[in-house]
């Protein structure tokens, strides 16, 4: 049995998902540990104490950092020096320089010339079956080493020391966290349009090591990351009847999440990882639950009759934002995470969905769809300064980047005769609709992106 049988499920339930789900619906059915860092001193330079970052991210958005990077070496080592360029290059808030390595200290008039405003020295040392990177950051202007580490990993975690590296860079000169040692799971597609083979996969924040996780024997939605270890879930159609399962990335193992009499979906984890929220259908419209990981106690939190679908915790856990079509239309609101009351917030024209909190708490993004277009968006929690990032034909399944600044979405183009001109991909662009980038993950969709290191 192949996930190109269309699924079996009864018309009224398939036209609840896809107004869950919005235009692109049922496409497909025819409508890190091991990592050691030590500190390195630069003998006879002067440091620079930590502190907060003279640099903001505003003020690199409209003038990347310029950092002089040279080259750790050849092989693995030129390896590691172009996934760090490619990072701070392709976040859009720094440019890279290129520049031979220099002998000890930094000639730090030189780097001054290029107009660089920080510069990397470093070394790797192959030991075998493992790596030790030796990466130090200094400020141009003042001569001062601002960071010092020595990272020790097994050799095939390469990657993983270089996205590290990247992120220290990110953080040092912008003042917060950065976000490359992350990773994005999707549902990769492959086949003709109406009838596509869609599986779990997951791959680095860059799009680079993409692997499958299923096998394509069912259709495939919406995985979504637990915040707390290692495990996703998401939602399948086995055998015939689409449920939300977990599935555990250290095993491979998956589980059903609750076996509701109606269909379960739309999940989404609580900040702590305990519980999941979801959606399950009832009569003509659908509930939200959530479901104890522990006890898998259920509680039911939305009655209103409508469709309530697409929850989103808020950072602390006290509050969810959904989906609701309890006004007439489908809008965005807000409720305890306990339930009760609840208050529209979307208040634009058109039909808003896929609402997600942002980490750090001061956005949501959501898709609009108005006038027979897709929009890509955000908005406080309180519904003010509503902004839109990008419009497409079908721009949709925000999910931010653990620092908040980024967001990853789905981008589909419109379909000729036959299914022709079609495509489906994973794109990224800042929060302020700054540096849009298409990421090289193929035919892809239903983006969801990791805390750090998971």
């Amino acid at each position: 049995m192949t996930s190109s049988v269309k699924p079996l499920i009864p018309d009224d339930d398939a036209d609840r998902l896809a107004a869950a789900f919005g235009r692109r619906g049922f496409m497909g059915a025819g409508v890190a540990g091991g990592l050691m860092a030590t500190p390195l001193f630069a003998a006879g330079a002067a440091h620079a104490q930590a502190g907060d970052a003279e640099i903001t991210v505003d003020q690199a958005r409209t003038a990347p950092i310029p950092i002089v990077l040279p080259s750790l070496g050849s092989g693995v080592a030129q390896q590691i020096t172009d996934v760090i360029s490619a990072d701070l290059a392709n976040c859009g808030l720094f440019r890279p320089i290129s520049a031979s390595m220099p002998q000890g200290t930094p000639d730090f008039g030189s780097y001054k010339s290029m107009g660089a405003r920080a510069a990397m020295t470093g070394k790797v040392m192959d030991q075998g079956s493992s790596l030790r990177v030796e990466f130090r950051l200094w400020d141009v202007m003042t001569g001062k080493q601002i960071q010092g580490t020595a990272y020790t990993a097994a050799a095939q975690d390469w990657r993983r020391i270089a996205h590290v590296i990247a992120d220290v860079i990110y953080g040092r000169l912008l003042g917060e966290q950065g976000y490359f040692n992350s990773r994005i799971a999707y549902i990769a597609r492959s086949g003709p349009r109406a009838r596509q083979i869609t599986r779990l996969a997951i791959m680095d924040q860059d799009g680079a090591d993409s692997r499958y996780l299923t096998n394509g024997q069912w259709l495939t939605l919406t995985p979504r990351f637990n915040p707390a270890n290692s495990e996703l879930a998401f939602m399948s159609y086995a055998n015939y009847r689409p449920r939300v399962y977990l599935f555990n990335l250290n095993t491979g193992q998956q589980r059903l999440l609750g076996d509701f009499s109606g269909i379960s979906f739309a999940p989404r984890f609580a900040p702590d990882g305990r519980s999941v929220v979801l959606s399950v259908t009832r009569g003509g419209g659908s509930d939200i639950y959530t479901v104890d990981l522990t006890t898998m106690a259920r509680r039911q939190i939305t009655s209103s009759g409508a469709i309530d679908t697409s929850p989103s915790y808020s950072p602390d856990g006290s509050q969810i934002v959904f989906n609701s079509d309890r006004g007439g239309s489908p809008q965005l609101y807000i409720m305890s995470a306990a339930g009760g009351d609840a208050k529209r917030i979307s208040y634009g024209h058109g039909y808003y969905g896929s609402p997600v909190w942002s980490p750090r708490g001061d956005l949501i993004a959501f898709s609009r769809i108005a006038n027979g277009s897709f929009s890509l968006g955000v908005m406080a929690p309180d519904g003010t300064g509503e902004r839109i990032l990008t419009q497409g034909f079908t721009v949709e399944s925000p999910t931010f980047c653990p620092n908040g600044r980024v967001l990853a979405f789905c981008r589909q183009s419109s379909a000729g005769r036959n299914g022709a001109g079609f495509a489906t991909g994973i794109n990224t662009i800042d929060i302020t609709g700054f540096h849009e980038r298409a990421l090289p993950a193929g035919s892809a969709s239903d983006p969801t992106w990791s805390p750090l290191n998971k």
